[in-house]
């Protein structure tokens, strides 16, 4: 019995030291990779003022999916649909039509990212011809983001500008890094064939370990060549938005987790606790010379004494 329990222990040591190997070699690569499957909804709320009109309540929507067939082990392709309507008589997300007055904007973005850097890539041939080239970081941070300046895309501006980091805060338990984005005096169409300025202040809280933005803020304001004031915008993730970005943290986290931590400690330190009382069970549960003596009958002792 107890060479087998020893032999049972012994390949189940075997088992859980293997399986904390991969988990400390192959796991991090593969975890630490944006899915091909992502399909998010991000609910923004905040106030729009046009010239010199009193401030109206807004709502933004931002759908963000990748494109499963564009995808591949390297990039992922994205599609992101934007839409910001004037919050007043319960609009949909993007208005009842292009002509309803309370859409203020309806954009698609097209896009692919390296889904280890989080970084644009341009130069793949599963984008279509007319999207637009992208720089620097566009809907999310590297795994295990760093207290460091990244390149970050602005589409008003149609180029990558400086995200600074400004400090880590804590949200309800989650550790986030804040970028801060900041714009002044950039020369951009207020509208079609009307050209200004533009400025703007966004700050981004970032899961440094997963990359994940889980909150943001923008203060935003356009100008007429003149100097006047054309168009305020002030926009935040909603408190439910926030609220759903939070619990995405925590659940992402207690995945990785699980398989970089959990996962190896109890492979290599069960493993190792098997193996050796494995070994004990073996070597305790041989007969020793003297006890294989005493089972010898009396004429087979006359015998080997003879």
């Amino acid at each position: 019995m107890r060479n087998i329990t020893g032999r049972i222990l012994l390949g189940l040591g075997g088992f859980l030291l293997v399986a904390g190997v991969l988990a400390t070699v192959w796991a991090p690569g593969m975890i630490k990779k944006t899915p091909e499957d992502v399909n998010t909804t991000t609910r923004l709320s905040g106030t729009l003022q046009k010239l010199e009109d009193d401030p109206v309540p807004i709502r933004a929507t931002s759908v963000t999916k990748t494109d499963a067939e564009a995808t591949d082990d390297q990039t992922a392709v994205w599609v992101n649909t934007v839409c910001v309507v004037v919050d007043q008589g319960n609009p949909p997300d993007c208005g009842s039509s292009d002509s309803d007055e309370r859409l203020f904007k309806a954009d698609v973005d097209v896009f692919a990212t390296d889904r280890v850097s989080a970084e644009a890539v341009n130069d793949i041939d599963t984008l279509p011809a007319d999207a637009t080239p992208h720089e620097g970081l566009v809907n999310k941070w590297p795994f295990d983001a760093e207290k460091q300046d990244y390149p970050y895309w602005d589409g008003t501006t149609g180029q990558a500008v400086t995200a600074a980091y400004d400090r880590t805060e804590n949200l309800e338990g989650i550790e986030a890094y804040v970028y801060k984005v900041e714009i002044s005096d950039a020369p951009i169409e207020i509208m079609e064939g009307v050209p200004g300025t533009y400025d703007t202040v966004k700050e981004i809280w970032v899961e440094p370990r997963t990359g994940a933005v889980i909150n943001q803020t923008e203060d935003q304001q356009r100008y007429l060549e003149d100097g006047s004031r054309a168009v305020s915008i002030q926009l935040a993730f909603s408190d439910e938005q926030l609220a759903t970005s939070i619990a995405d943290a925590e659940e992402n986290l207690a995945g990785l987790d699980l398989m970089l931590r959990t996962v190896p400690m109890i492979g290599f330190i069960g493993g190792g606790l098997c193996l050796l009382a494995g070994a004990g069970l073996l070597l305790t549960g041989r007969p020793s010379g003297s006890r294989r003596e005493a089972t010898l009958s009396d004429e087979e002792r006359v015998s080997v004494s003879a």
